[in-house]
């Protein structure tokens, strides 16, 4: 029996029992696995792959769709892949277009590589931003602004999703609900005392693992001193480097962070199709949870 040529493979939803073979596929291309990450991302978000004849995936992506979920107002793309030995051969463009038709009139959004940007730039995507990404050793010391932070509680979590509806846009709840089951630390600032009844909530960061890293995500903060110490109380908790992507508007914390001993390693294309920016106030948005999923 022949094998069928790549362009004949049907693409298929995935799902979390895929987790396994998506990190085999990011480490093919010398991505690190993410288990972890993957786990979120197809359990909050839609997976879409081909299935390799011989065995895995061809290909990957994933898109978390925001707001109602019989009318989406934005979906993130994320964690496109396509397998070293099946490269060069049109299966990412395929892919792409199958997430872009399936979107309809849904506002799309996703963080470029130099390498993957002339695909989404023939796709109709337009760079609307950039992101730098940061990674390092967070050294203490110095002085902080005035701002309490402290672990969220259960009781947080609709203060939470408040502030996040205010600064994202679009309703996040499904992503947001899982973040203290997937993060090691979720803290909050708060005005006032550091106790559980007063105060209100001025921001929130979430710090979860990534292969040798604690990933700072999302970084959600009244301004940059509230983001400053935020960041700062994550550090810490945590023994293992920092690594984060900061928007690169928010010149202020990105020279704070480097000061700190954080260096940087990437920038990244922020691209949006079917919208000429992202929703909600960037001002307020400093890191996002991961740029796989905005």
């Amino acid at each position: 029996m022949s094998t069928p040529s790549l362009s004949g493979l049907p693409i298929r939803r995935l799902s979390p029992r895929d987790v396994l073979a998506c990190a085999d596929l990011s480490e093919n291309r010398g991505w690190p696995r993410e288990e972890h990450k993957w786990r979120l991302l197809l359990s909050a978000g839609s997976g879409y792959g081909i299935d390799d004849p011989d065995g895995g995936l061809v290909s990957a992506c994933v898109v978390t769709e925001y707001g109602p979920q019989e009318r989406p107002e934005l979906g993130a793309i994320g964690m496109v892949l396509v397998a070293e030995q099946h490269a060069r051969q049109g299966i990412g463009r395929r892919l792409m277009r199958h997430v872009v038709e399936r979107a309809g009139t849904t506002p799309l959004t996703l963080h470029a590589t130099p390498y993957g940007r002339p695909l989404y730039e023939e796709l109709g995507f337009k760079v609307t931003g950039r992101a730098e990404t940061v990674r390092g050793r967070f050294a203490a010391g110095g002085s902080l602004p005035g701002v309490t932070t402290r672990a969220a509680t259960a009781g947080d979590l609709p203060s939470i999703l408040r502030l996040d509806a205010e600064v994202f846009g679009p309703d996040r709840t499904h992503v947001i609900t899982r973040l203290p089951a997937f993060a090691d630390q979720l803290r909050v600032a708060v005005e006032g005392e550091a106790d559980r009844t007063g105060g209100g909530l001025i921001g929130f960061a979430a710090a979860w693992p990534n292969e040798d890293t604690h990933v700072v995500g999302p970084l959600v903060a009244r301004d940059t001193a509230t983001a400053q110490a935020l960041v700062a109380s994550l550090a810490a908790g945590t023994e293992r480097p920092l690594r984060t992507d900061i928007d690169v508007r928010h010149e202020e914390l990105l020279v704070w962070l480097k000061e700190r001993g954080l260096e940087a390693v990437g920038l990244n294309s922020v691209m949006n199709y079917g919208a000429s920016d992202l929703p909600g106030d960037w001002t307020r948005r400093f890191a996002p949870l991961t740029v796989a999923a905005g």
